[in-house]
C-alpha cells in the first residue's frame, strides 16, 4: 500500500510540473507578448518607456528558463501574482473566495453522493421496471439539460412565478454572512446538485448492475444472507468504485463551482471572479486560478488513485 501510494505520488509531481510548464507557457502566448501583459495592466496609453521599466521591474527580460524558475519560487511560497485592477493579491483574492466555493460545491457534492447511490443501486436492483425506466429518464434529462438551463428553469417557477426563494445567493463576503440568509442558497445548491447527481446516478446504476451478475453476489444469496446485506455489504464497495473517479475529478468544481452557475446566481466565487477577470483582461488572476485548478485536478486524480486501492485491494499490485 506505501509503495502504491509513493508511486502515485510522484506520477502526481511530474503532472503539476507539466501543468505549471503549460500555464507558464500560456502566459507568454498572450496577444503582444509582454508588451501585451504590460498594457492590460498599465492601460493601452502607457509609453514604451515605462511598459520598458514594468517588463525590467517584474522580471520579464530575465530568459525564460529564468522566469520559470522564478514562477515556480513563488509557487512553492503561495505567490500566484498580484492583481493591479483589484489592488490585490491573487493568493488573497483566492482565500477570500475559495470558502464559499466549498460552501456551494462541497454541499451540492455531498447532497449528490447521499441520492445518487442508493437511487443508483434501487435501479439496478429494479432493472427494466417502472422505478428504473423513470429514474432514467430523469436523469437522461438532468445530464443533457445545459445547468444554466436548468437554473433558469428553477428561477422562473420558485423565485419568479411563485416567489419563495429569492433569485440570487446572499451577497456576504464570509461563510458565515451567506449562511445568516440561507434561502438565497437554494436555488444554486438544487441546480448543483441536480447536474451532479445526474452523471452519478448513470454511473451508479451501471456499475452496480454490473456487480450484480458477478459470482459473489450468486454465492452470498446462495448462502442466505438477506438481501440488504448482499446489496449494502458485499454489492456496495464494489460499486462505488467508478463512483470514486467522479468524485476526485470533481475536486476542481470546488474552485470554480460552476462558473456559469456562479455568473447565472450572482454568487461571488472562483468562478465569477475568473469570468470578470477574462472580461478585464486581468491576466494574473486568470492564470492563478487556472494553476489552481490545474493542481486541484491532479490532487482530486491522486485521492481517487487512493481510494481505489482501499475499495479493491487488487489494485494495490
Amino acid at each position: 500500500m506505501t509503495g502504491y501510494i509513493i508511486r502515485r505520488l510522484g506520477q502526481s509531481i511530474v503532472v503539476v510540473i507539466g501543468v505549471t510548464m503549460i500555464v507558464f507557457g500560456m502566459e507568454h502566448l498572450i496577444p503582444g507578448g509582454n508588451e501585451g501583459i504590460a498594457r492590460a495592466i498599465l492601460g493601452p496609453r502607457a509609453n514604451p518607456v515605462t511598459i520598458l521599466a514594468w517588463e525590467k521591474e517584474n522580471g520579464y527580460l530575465s530568459p525564460v528558463w529564468y522566469q520559470y524558475w522564478v514562477f515556480l519560487d513563488h509557487l512553492a511560497h503561495w505567490d500566484l501574482g498580484y492583481s493591479y485592477k483589484l489592488n490585490q493579491s491573487v493568493d488573497a483574492i483566492i482565500a477570500n473566495d475559495l470558502p464559499r466555493d466549498v460552501l456551494l460545491v462541497g454541499t451540492s457534492l455531498v447532497l449528490a453522493v447521499l441520492i445518487a447511490i442508493p437511487l443508483g443501486v434501487y435501479q439496478a436492483v429494479k432493472r427494466n421496471r417502472a422505478a428504473d425506466y423513470v429514474g432514467t429518464a430523469t436523469s437522461f434529462v438532468l445530464y443533457s439539460m445545459p445547468s444554466y438551463a436548468l437554473g433558469l428553469i428553477l428561477i422562473s417557477v420558485f423565485a419568479v412565478a411563485w416567489k419563495v426563494l429569492p433569485p440570487e445567493a446572499p451577497q456576504g463576503n464570509t461563510v458565515g454572512a451567506m449562511l445568516a440568509h440561507p434561502s438565497g442558497l437554494v436555488l444554486p445548491v438544487v441546480t448543483l446538485t441536480l447536474v451532479i447527481y445526474a452523471l452519478f446516478s448513470r454511473y451508479m446504476r451501471s456499475a452496480a448492475i454490473e456487480n450484480l451478475a458477478q459470482d459473489y453476489i450468486k454465492t452470498a444469496r446462495a448462502k442466505g444472507l438477506p438481501e440488504k446485506l448482499v446489496l449494502w455489504r458485499h454489492l456496495l464497495r464494489n460499486s462505488l468504485v467508478p463512483v470514486t473517479t467522479l468524485v476526485g475529478l470533481s475536486l476542481p468544481t470546488v474552485l470554480t463551482a460552476g462558473l456559469v452557475l456562479e455568473s447565472l446566481f450572482n454568487f461571488q466565487g472562483l468562478g465569477l471572479e475568473y469570468f470578470n477577470a477574462a472580461s478585464t483582461d486581468d491576466f494574473p488572476v486568470m492564470l492563478g486560478i487556472t494553476v489552481l485548478v490545474g493542481i486541484a485536478t491532479v490532487v482530486g486524480n491522486l485521492l481517487a488513485d487512493i481510494a481505489y486501492a482501499v475499495l479493491d485491494p487488487r489494485v494495490r499490485y
